[in-house]
C-alpha cells in the first residue's frame, strides 16, 4: 500500500490498484502512472482552441491527450478518455517520438505541444520527460489542467511549460466537493502559482443552475483581479478569462445548454473587473 501525493485526494493505493483518477497504480509499495505515453488522442489543432487567445495567437499546436481524470465531472465531453482505465488504449509512445512528431510539424505552424482532453497531470511524469525534450527542440510546452495537482507536482513542471489553460469551474466549495468531487481550495492555490512563472488563461464552463449567476460571476472576477506575480505586482486584470457555454453531455445530459444572452451578460459583468474576456461555443 501506498499513498499518492500528486493531488489532493492522496489516494491511499493498495498493492495492484488503482487511485480515483484510474491512471495511477500500486506497485512493489510505489505509485507509478499506467497511463505513462499512453497517447489516446493527438491532433494539429488551432492555439486558440485550447483556449489560448494571447499565447502565439493564428498558431497551431500538437495536442496530446491520455486517459484519466481526478475529477468527476458529470458533463465531461471527453469522459470516454478521462473516466477510462486505459482498457483498448494499450499501445504507448515515449518522449522523444512524441517530441520528433512535434518537430516534424513545425512547416505546418506547429508551436510545441500541448498536454490537454483528460487530465495531463494524472501521469505529470510523462508530461515532465516530453516538456523538457520539447524545450530542447526549441518548442513551447503547453498544459490544459483542471488545476487540482499539488504544488510541488506543479513546481516540478512549471521550469518547462510556456502557458497554460487552467479550468475553475465554480466559486463555491460546495459545488467542487459534491458535484464535481473535487476541491475549490487547490484550484486557487494552483493557479496563483502559476500566473508567477507562465502566461496563465482561465476558463469557467456556464451549467445552468451549477455557477451561472451574477454573483458568482462577479466573485470569481474580483479574485482574479486581484492576483499578483511572485514580485507582489498586481497582474489579475491582465488575465485573460474564456467563458464558455455548457452544452448537454454525459450523465446532465437532461439539462439545456446555456442561454447565449446569459454568457454574453456574464461576459458584461467580467469586464468590469478584467481586460480580456472571451466567449466560447456560442
Amino acid at each position: 500500500m501506498a499513498v499518492c501525493e500528486v493531488c489532493f485526494r492522496h489516494c491511499d493505493i493498495s498493492e495492484g490498484k488503482r487511485g480515483a483518477c484510474l491512471a495511477r497504480e500500486c506497485r512493489d509499495g510505489h505509485v507509478i502512472p499506467v497511463n505513462y505515453g499512453c497517447i489516446t488522442s493527438l491532433a494539429l489543432d488551432p492555439i486558440e482552441k485550447k483556449p489560448l487567445r494571447r499565447f502565439f495567437p493564428g498558431s497551431k499546436i500538437l495536442s496530446a491527450g491520455s486517459y484519466g481524470c481526478n475529477l468527476f465531472c458529470p458533463f465531461c465531453q471527453n469522459h470516454d478518455i478521462s473516466r477510462s482505465d486505459g482498457t483498448g488504449f494499450e499501445d504507448v509512445i515515449d518522449p522523444e517520438a512524441l517530441t520528433d512528431i512535434a518537430v516534424r510539424y513545425k512547416d505546418r505552424g506547429n508551436i510545441g505541444i500541448a498536454y490537454t482532453y483528460n487530465e495531463p497531470l494524472t501521469g505529470y511524469e510523462f508530461v515532465r520527460d516530453t516538456a523538457k525534450l520539447v524545450r530542447d527542440a526549441g518548442l513551447k510546452n503547453v498544459l490544459v489542467s483542471n488545476g487540482t495537482a499539488a504544488i510541488p507536482v506543479l513546481e516540478e513542471l512549471l521550469p518547462y511549460i510556456d502557458a497554460m489553460n487552467i479550468d475553475i469551474k465554480s466559486m463555491s466549495e460546495q459545488t467542487y466537493r459534491d458535484f464535481l468531487g473535487g476541491d475549490l481550495f487547490t484550484v486557487r492555490e494552483f493557479i496563483k502559482r502559476s500566473v508567477s512563472d507562465c502566461h496563465v488563461e482561465l476558463t469557467m464552463l456556464i451549467v445552468p443552475g451549477m455557477n451561472d449567476t451574477d454573483g458568482e460571476m462577479r466573485e470569481l472576477t474580483e479574485w482574479i483581479s486581484g492576483l499578483k506575480d511572485k514580485d507582489g505586482n498586481l497582474i489579475g486584470p491582465g488575465i485573460p478569462l474564456h467563458i464558455s457555454r455548457f452544452f448537454p453531455r454525459y450523465k446532465v445530459a437532461d439539462r439545456p445548454p446555456t442561454d447565449i444572452g446569459r454568457i454574453l451578460a456574464l461576459a458584461e459583468i467580467a469586464k468590469e473587473k478584467l481586460r480580456y474576456v472571451y466567449t466560447g461555443n456560442i
